[in-house]
């Protein structure tokens, strides 16, 4: 481990000891707030800027159906919001937290109302992919929503796991796929752990993707990727409408502004919600990596 990792890794083991206010504060960088309110500025304040958007409610691995029911109001209702202040946002749902690991026909169903409210308000829901233990029932959610005729829903492949070629193969043809390396740490047995591997994998994987023809979400703040993606992208003479770049809230924001500026289609994830502090523990503890963003965020003023 080279020095900046073991700085990263020993920051993400001592940030559960450091006092909730400061992580509170360091966390408003890339999470928008407690409430719909709060996240529905933000997104107003990035159409503003000319990036597109996607809401998240902060949640997952429930283990109480009630809590499935409340995860899906608060969706309806920012699905409302967005059509009625007529914003440029769509939604990203965790299966966990809509019951997946409780009751798969709990799950599907809670997906399915989600994807038909937002189709009948012509929006799009995104089912994002979590851990590799959830992989099989996550893209079996997707297939059968697609094989029920609901063609606004799209899955998401981690250019980080040995299967996801396969898994993209297997997908309907002209699949909504968001393409990122993944944050979960897996078992060498499963995933690659090889940066540059992972790299070469997600060029495959997007390579593939225009091949089937796709649409596809570039999900990446690694700049070598957005040039390899770009490089393909040029190679191919890939319509704009065929891909957009996306980024989460708060992270690489110059980089984010440098593509958009290039005439390219920018999707920010916006979290938000109440389950801001156990978000921010779990996916440090997930992927010490992150942690380095932390240092930057004490050290830095909160905007680039």
């Amino acid at each position: 481990m080279n020095a900046v990792g073991a700085l990263n890794y020993i920051l993400s083991r001592i940030l559960p000891f450091v006092p909730r206010p400061i992580v509170r504060r360091v966390s408003r960088r890339y999470i928008a707030g407690d409430d719909l309110r709060s996240a529905l500025d933000v997104v107003q304040r990035l159409n503003g800027d000319g990036f597109m958007a996607t809401l998240d409610v902060l949640g997952e691995s429930v283990s109480q159906p009630s809590l499935v029911a409340g995860s899906v109001n608060e969706y309806v209702a920012g699905l409302a919001a967005i059509d009625r202040m007529r914003l440029d946002s769509n939604i990203s749902v965790k299966p966990t937290q809509l019951g997946l690991q409780l009751d798969f026909d709990l799950c599907m169903e809670s997906m399915r109302r989600l994807v038909r409210e937002a189709g009948r308000l012509g929006n799009f829901v995104r089912i994002d992919m979590e851990d590799s233990g959830c992989t099989t029932a996550t893209l079996n959610l997707y297939r059968q929503l697609r094989d029920e005729g609901l063609d606004n829903v799209g899955v998401v492949l981690q250019a980080c796991m040995r299967r996801s070629l396969a898994d993209l193969r297997a997908l309907p043809e002209g699949a909504s796929v968001r393409l990122c390396k993944g944050i979960y740490v897996e078992p060498r047995e499963i995933a690659y752990r090889d940066r540059w591997i992972v790299n070469r994998n997600f060029r495959r994987l997007l390579e593939e993707a225009f091949d089937r023809g796709c649409r596809v979400g570039i999900a990446t703040h690694d700049e070598a990727v957005v040039w390899d993606a770009l490089d393909l992208i040029e190679r191919r003479s890939v319509p704009g409408t065929a891909y957009e770049f996306q980024m989460l809230l708060g992270v690489e924001e110059r980089l984010r502004r440098i593509i958009r500026r290039e005439g390219h289609r920018l999707r920010v994830y916006v979290p938000y919600g109440a389950n801001w502090y156990a978000y921010s523990l779990r996916r440090l503890k997930e992927n010490p990596s992150i942690a380095g963003h932390i240092l930057v965020g004490l050290l830095r003023p909160a905007r680039d």
